[in-house]
């Protein structure tokens, strides 16, 4: 018999467990070894308080129901998966600091006052927030960077599609790869991006950063990073064809945070692609 024994199952909870993401981490998390599901939490008022997470998600009765009641769930469980609303956000923050427990952040739309106090909680919480969680373009911000950083005289230019249901703009993952531009230029992405362009506009800016939004159907999510320069073009894309390969991702980053002091990381810490 092998005398090291398997660790114990990490115990997870979802918060806005009722939500498409939401039963989309139910279903990963049940389908991941070492972790387990042990709490779900919805807002209050919700049609699916009391209903059984699993049957909610699609997988059978898993004797875990959800509750508006969060900060009874946070201190019987190790990590917390979070892609809900900023404001939603916070607070959830605030209890795992509490709690003393990871919490996963995919939520965006964060505003620096938001920003700021989810910094706050990661003096008591392990907490990873993140635009993207998926491999795939946490290591296409890295390429960006390179790419922004070889090819300085290039115009750079991030367009986004997402479903319609998508409420903030642009997309929690364009501003991720508008960091990682910038941070190759080693400028501040506030004060060289380009939101909107409309009228007579102008020449444009050299040193910007440019942002195209579309919205429609269900797409889960396109990003492409045009790099223009005279007589050649460089694209760098990434598409999203399953909403799985961020719910994957955020189970990752839990497991990696469980071995972690307090502080506040991104998905690079978690893949080790962080330079």
């Amino acid at each position: 018999m092998n005398a090291e024994q398997p660790a114990t199952p990490m115990k997870l909870a979802v918060v806005g467990a009722g939500g498409r993401m939401g039963q989309t981490l139910i279903r990963i998390i049940h389908d991941t070894p070492g972790v387990i599901l042990a709490g779900a939490v919805e807002r209050p008022g919700s049609p699916h308080i009391g209903r059984d997470a699993g049957e909610l998600a699609g997988i059978g009765p898993l004797g875990v129901s959800i509750t508006d009641d969060a900060l009874s769930v946070f201190v019987g469980v190790e990590g917390v998966l979070d892609f809900t609303a900023p404001a939603a956000t916070v607070e959830f923050a605030e209890l795992a600091a509490q709690a003393r427990i990871v919490h996963v952040i995919g939520t965006t739309g964060c505003s620096p006052e938001d920003d700021a106090k989810i910094r706050a909680a990661a003096r008591h919480a392990v907490i990873i927030k993140s635009g993207n969680m998926s491999l795939g373009v946490n290591l296409l911000g890295v390429l960006v960077k390179q790419a922004a950083k070889a090819l300085g005289d290039f115009d750079i230019e991030i367009l986004e599609m997402h479903h319609k249901h998508k409420v903030d703009a642009p997309s929690g993952t364009a501003l991720l790869l508008g960091e990682a531009a910038a941070d190759g230029r080693d400028i501040g992405l506030g004060q060289h991006s380009v939101r909107v362009r409309d009228g007579h506009t102008g020449p444009r800016e050299d040193g910007t950063i440019g942002f195209a939004t579309l919205r429609g159907g269900s797409v889960v999510g396109d990003h492409s990073v045009i790099l223009a320069g005279q007589g050649e073009r460089i694209t760098l894309s990434h598409h999203a064809e399953d909403r799985t390969i961020f719910a994957r991702g955020a189970v990752k980053a839990a497991l990696w945070g469980r071995r972690a002091r307090p502080g506040l990381y991104s998905m690079l810490d978690v893949l080790g692609l962080n330079q």
